[in-house]
């Protein structure tokens, strides 16, 4: 049964985010329920409202209410019961609306963390004392990142070292060396440095 109910996910969330690409939806297995979450990768806020039909599954019978999303964050949309021994079978219906209603439900958000425009990879060197206000920012902030430690992993110090043709000495860099992107840079000191780079149109 776990087989099939998550082709049935995979399947129907493909077909939701190819339909509207503002929205994504997912779903979450819970002991004998299926919760359907809406996911907003976008800066607005939108208003969706989901219609679920199908078979060998209970639901509210309340009618379909939109529900607020804000901008990057994911938010509970609603659950099904699932019956014993049963598969579910169902299809589903998403209304996506950038004209904020003042009916709309606002439940609880959780944030998400988006791509950037281009990626982000943080090279922290062993001296480094702007690293950990840098990582905590990034940590704290909407997008998503990679970090290495260049004491833990000597192949890709040793490729950095090529890639700047050996002219510095990684060990004694007091700010991270940050890839945006594919392009280096060692003089971002801080998080609003690093967000004016990546907006930066090349």
């Amino acid at each position: 049964m776990k087989n099939i109910l998550i082709v049935l996910i995979t399947l129907f969330s493909a077909n939701v985010w190819a339909q509207d690409s503002k929205i994504k939806v997912i779903t979450e297995e819970i002991p004998n329920r299926l919760a359907f979450y809406a996911v907003n990768e976008n800066e607005e806020d939108l208003d969706v409202m989901i219609t679920i039909e199908g078979t060998n599954f209970r639901q509210s019978k309340a009618r379909p209410r939109l529900i607020r999303v804000p901008g990057i964050s994911k938010v509970h949309l609603k659950t099904i019961m699932l019956l014993r021994g049963k598969t579910p079978q169902y299809t589903y219906d998403l209304v996506v609306n950038d004209s904020l209603s003042k009916r709309a439900v606002k439940k609880e958000a959780t944030a998400i963390k988006i791509k950037p425009k281009k990626n982000i990879t943080v090279y922290v060197p062993s001296m480094c004392n702007q690293c950990d206000s840098l990582l905590q920012s990034l940590a704290d902030g909407k997008y998503l990142y990679q970090m290495h430690k260049l004491d833990e992993n000597v192949e890709m110090k040793n490729q950095l070292n090529r890639s700047f043709a050996n002219t510095m000495q990684l060990d004694s860099l007091e700010t991270p060396i940050i890839n945006l992107g594919g392009k280096l840079f060692t003089k971002i000191n801080n998080y609003d440095d690093l967000i004016t780079k990546l907006e930066f149109e090349d």
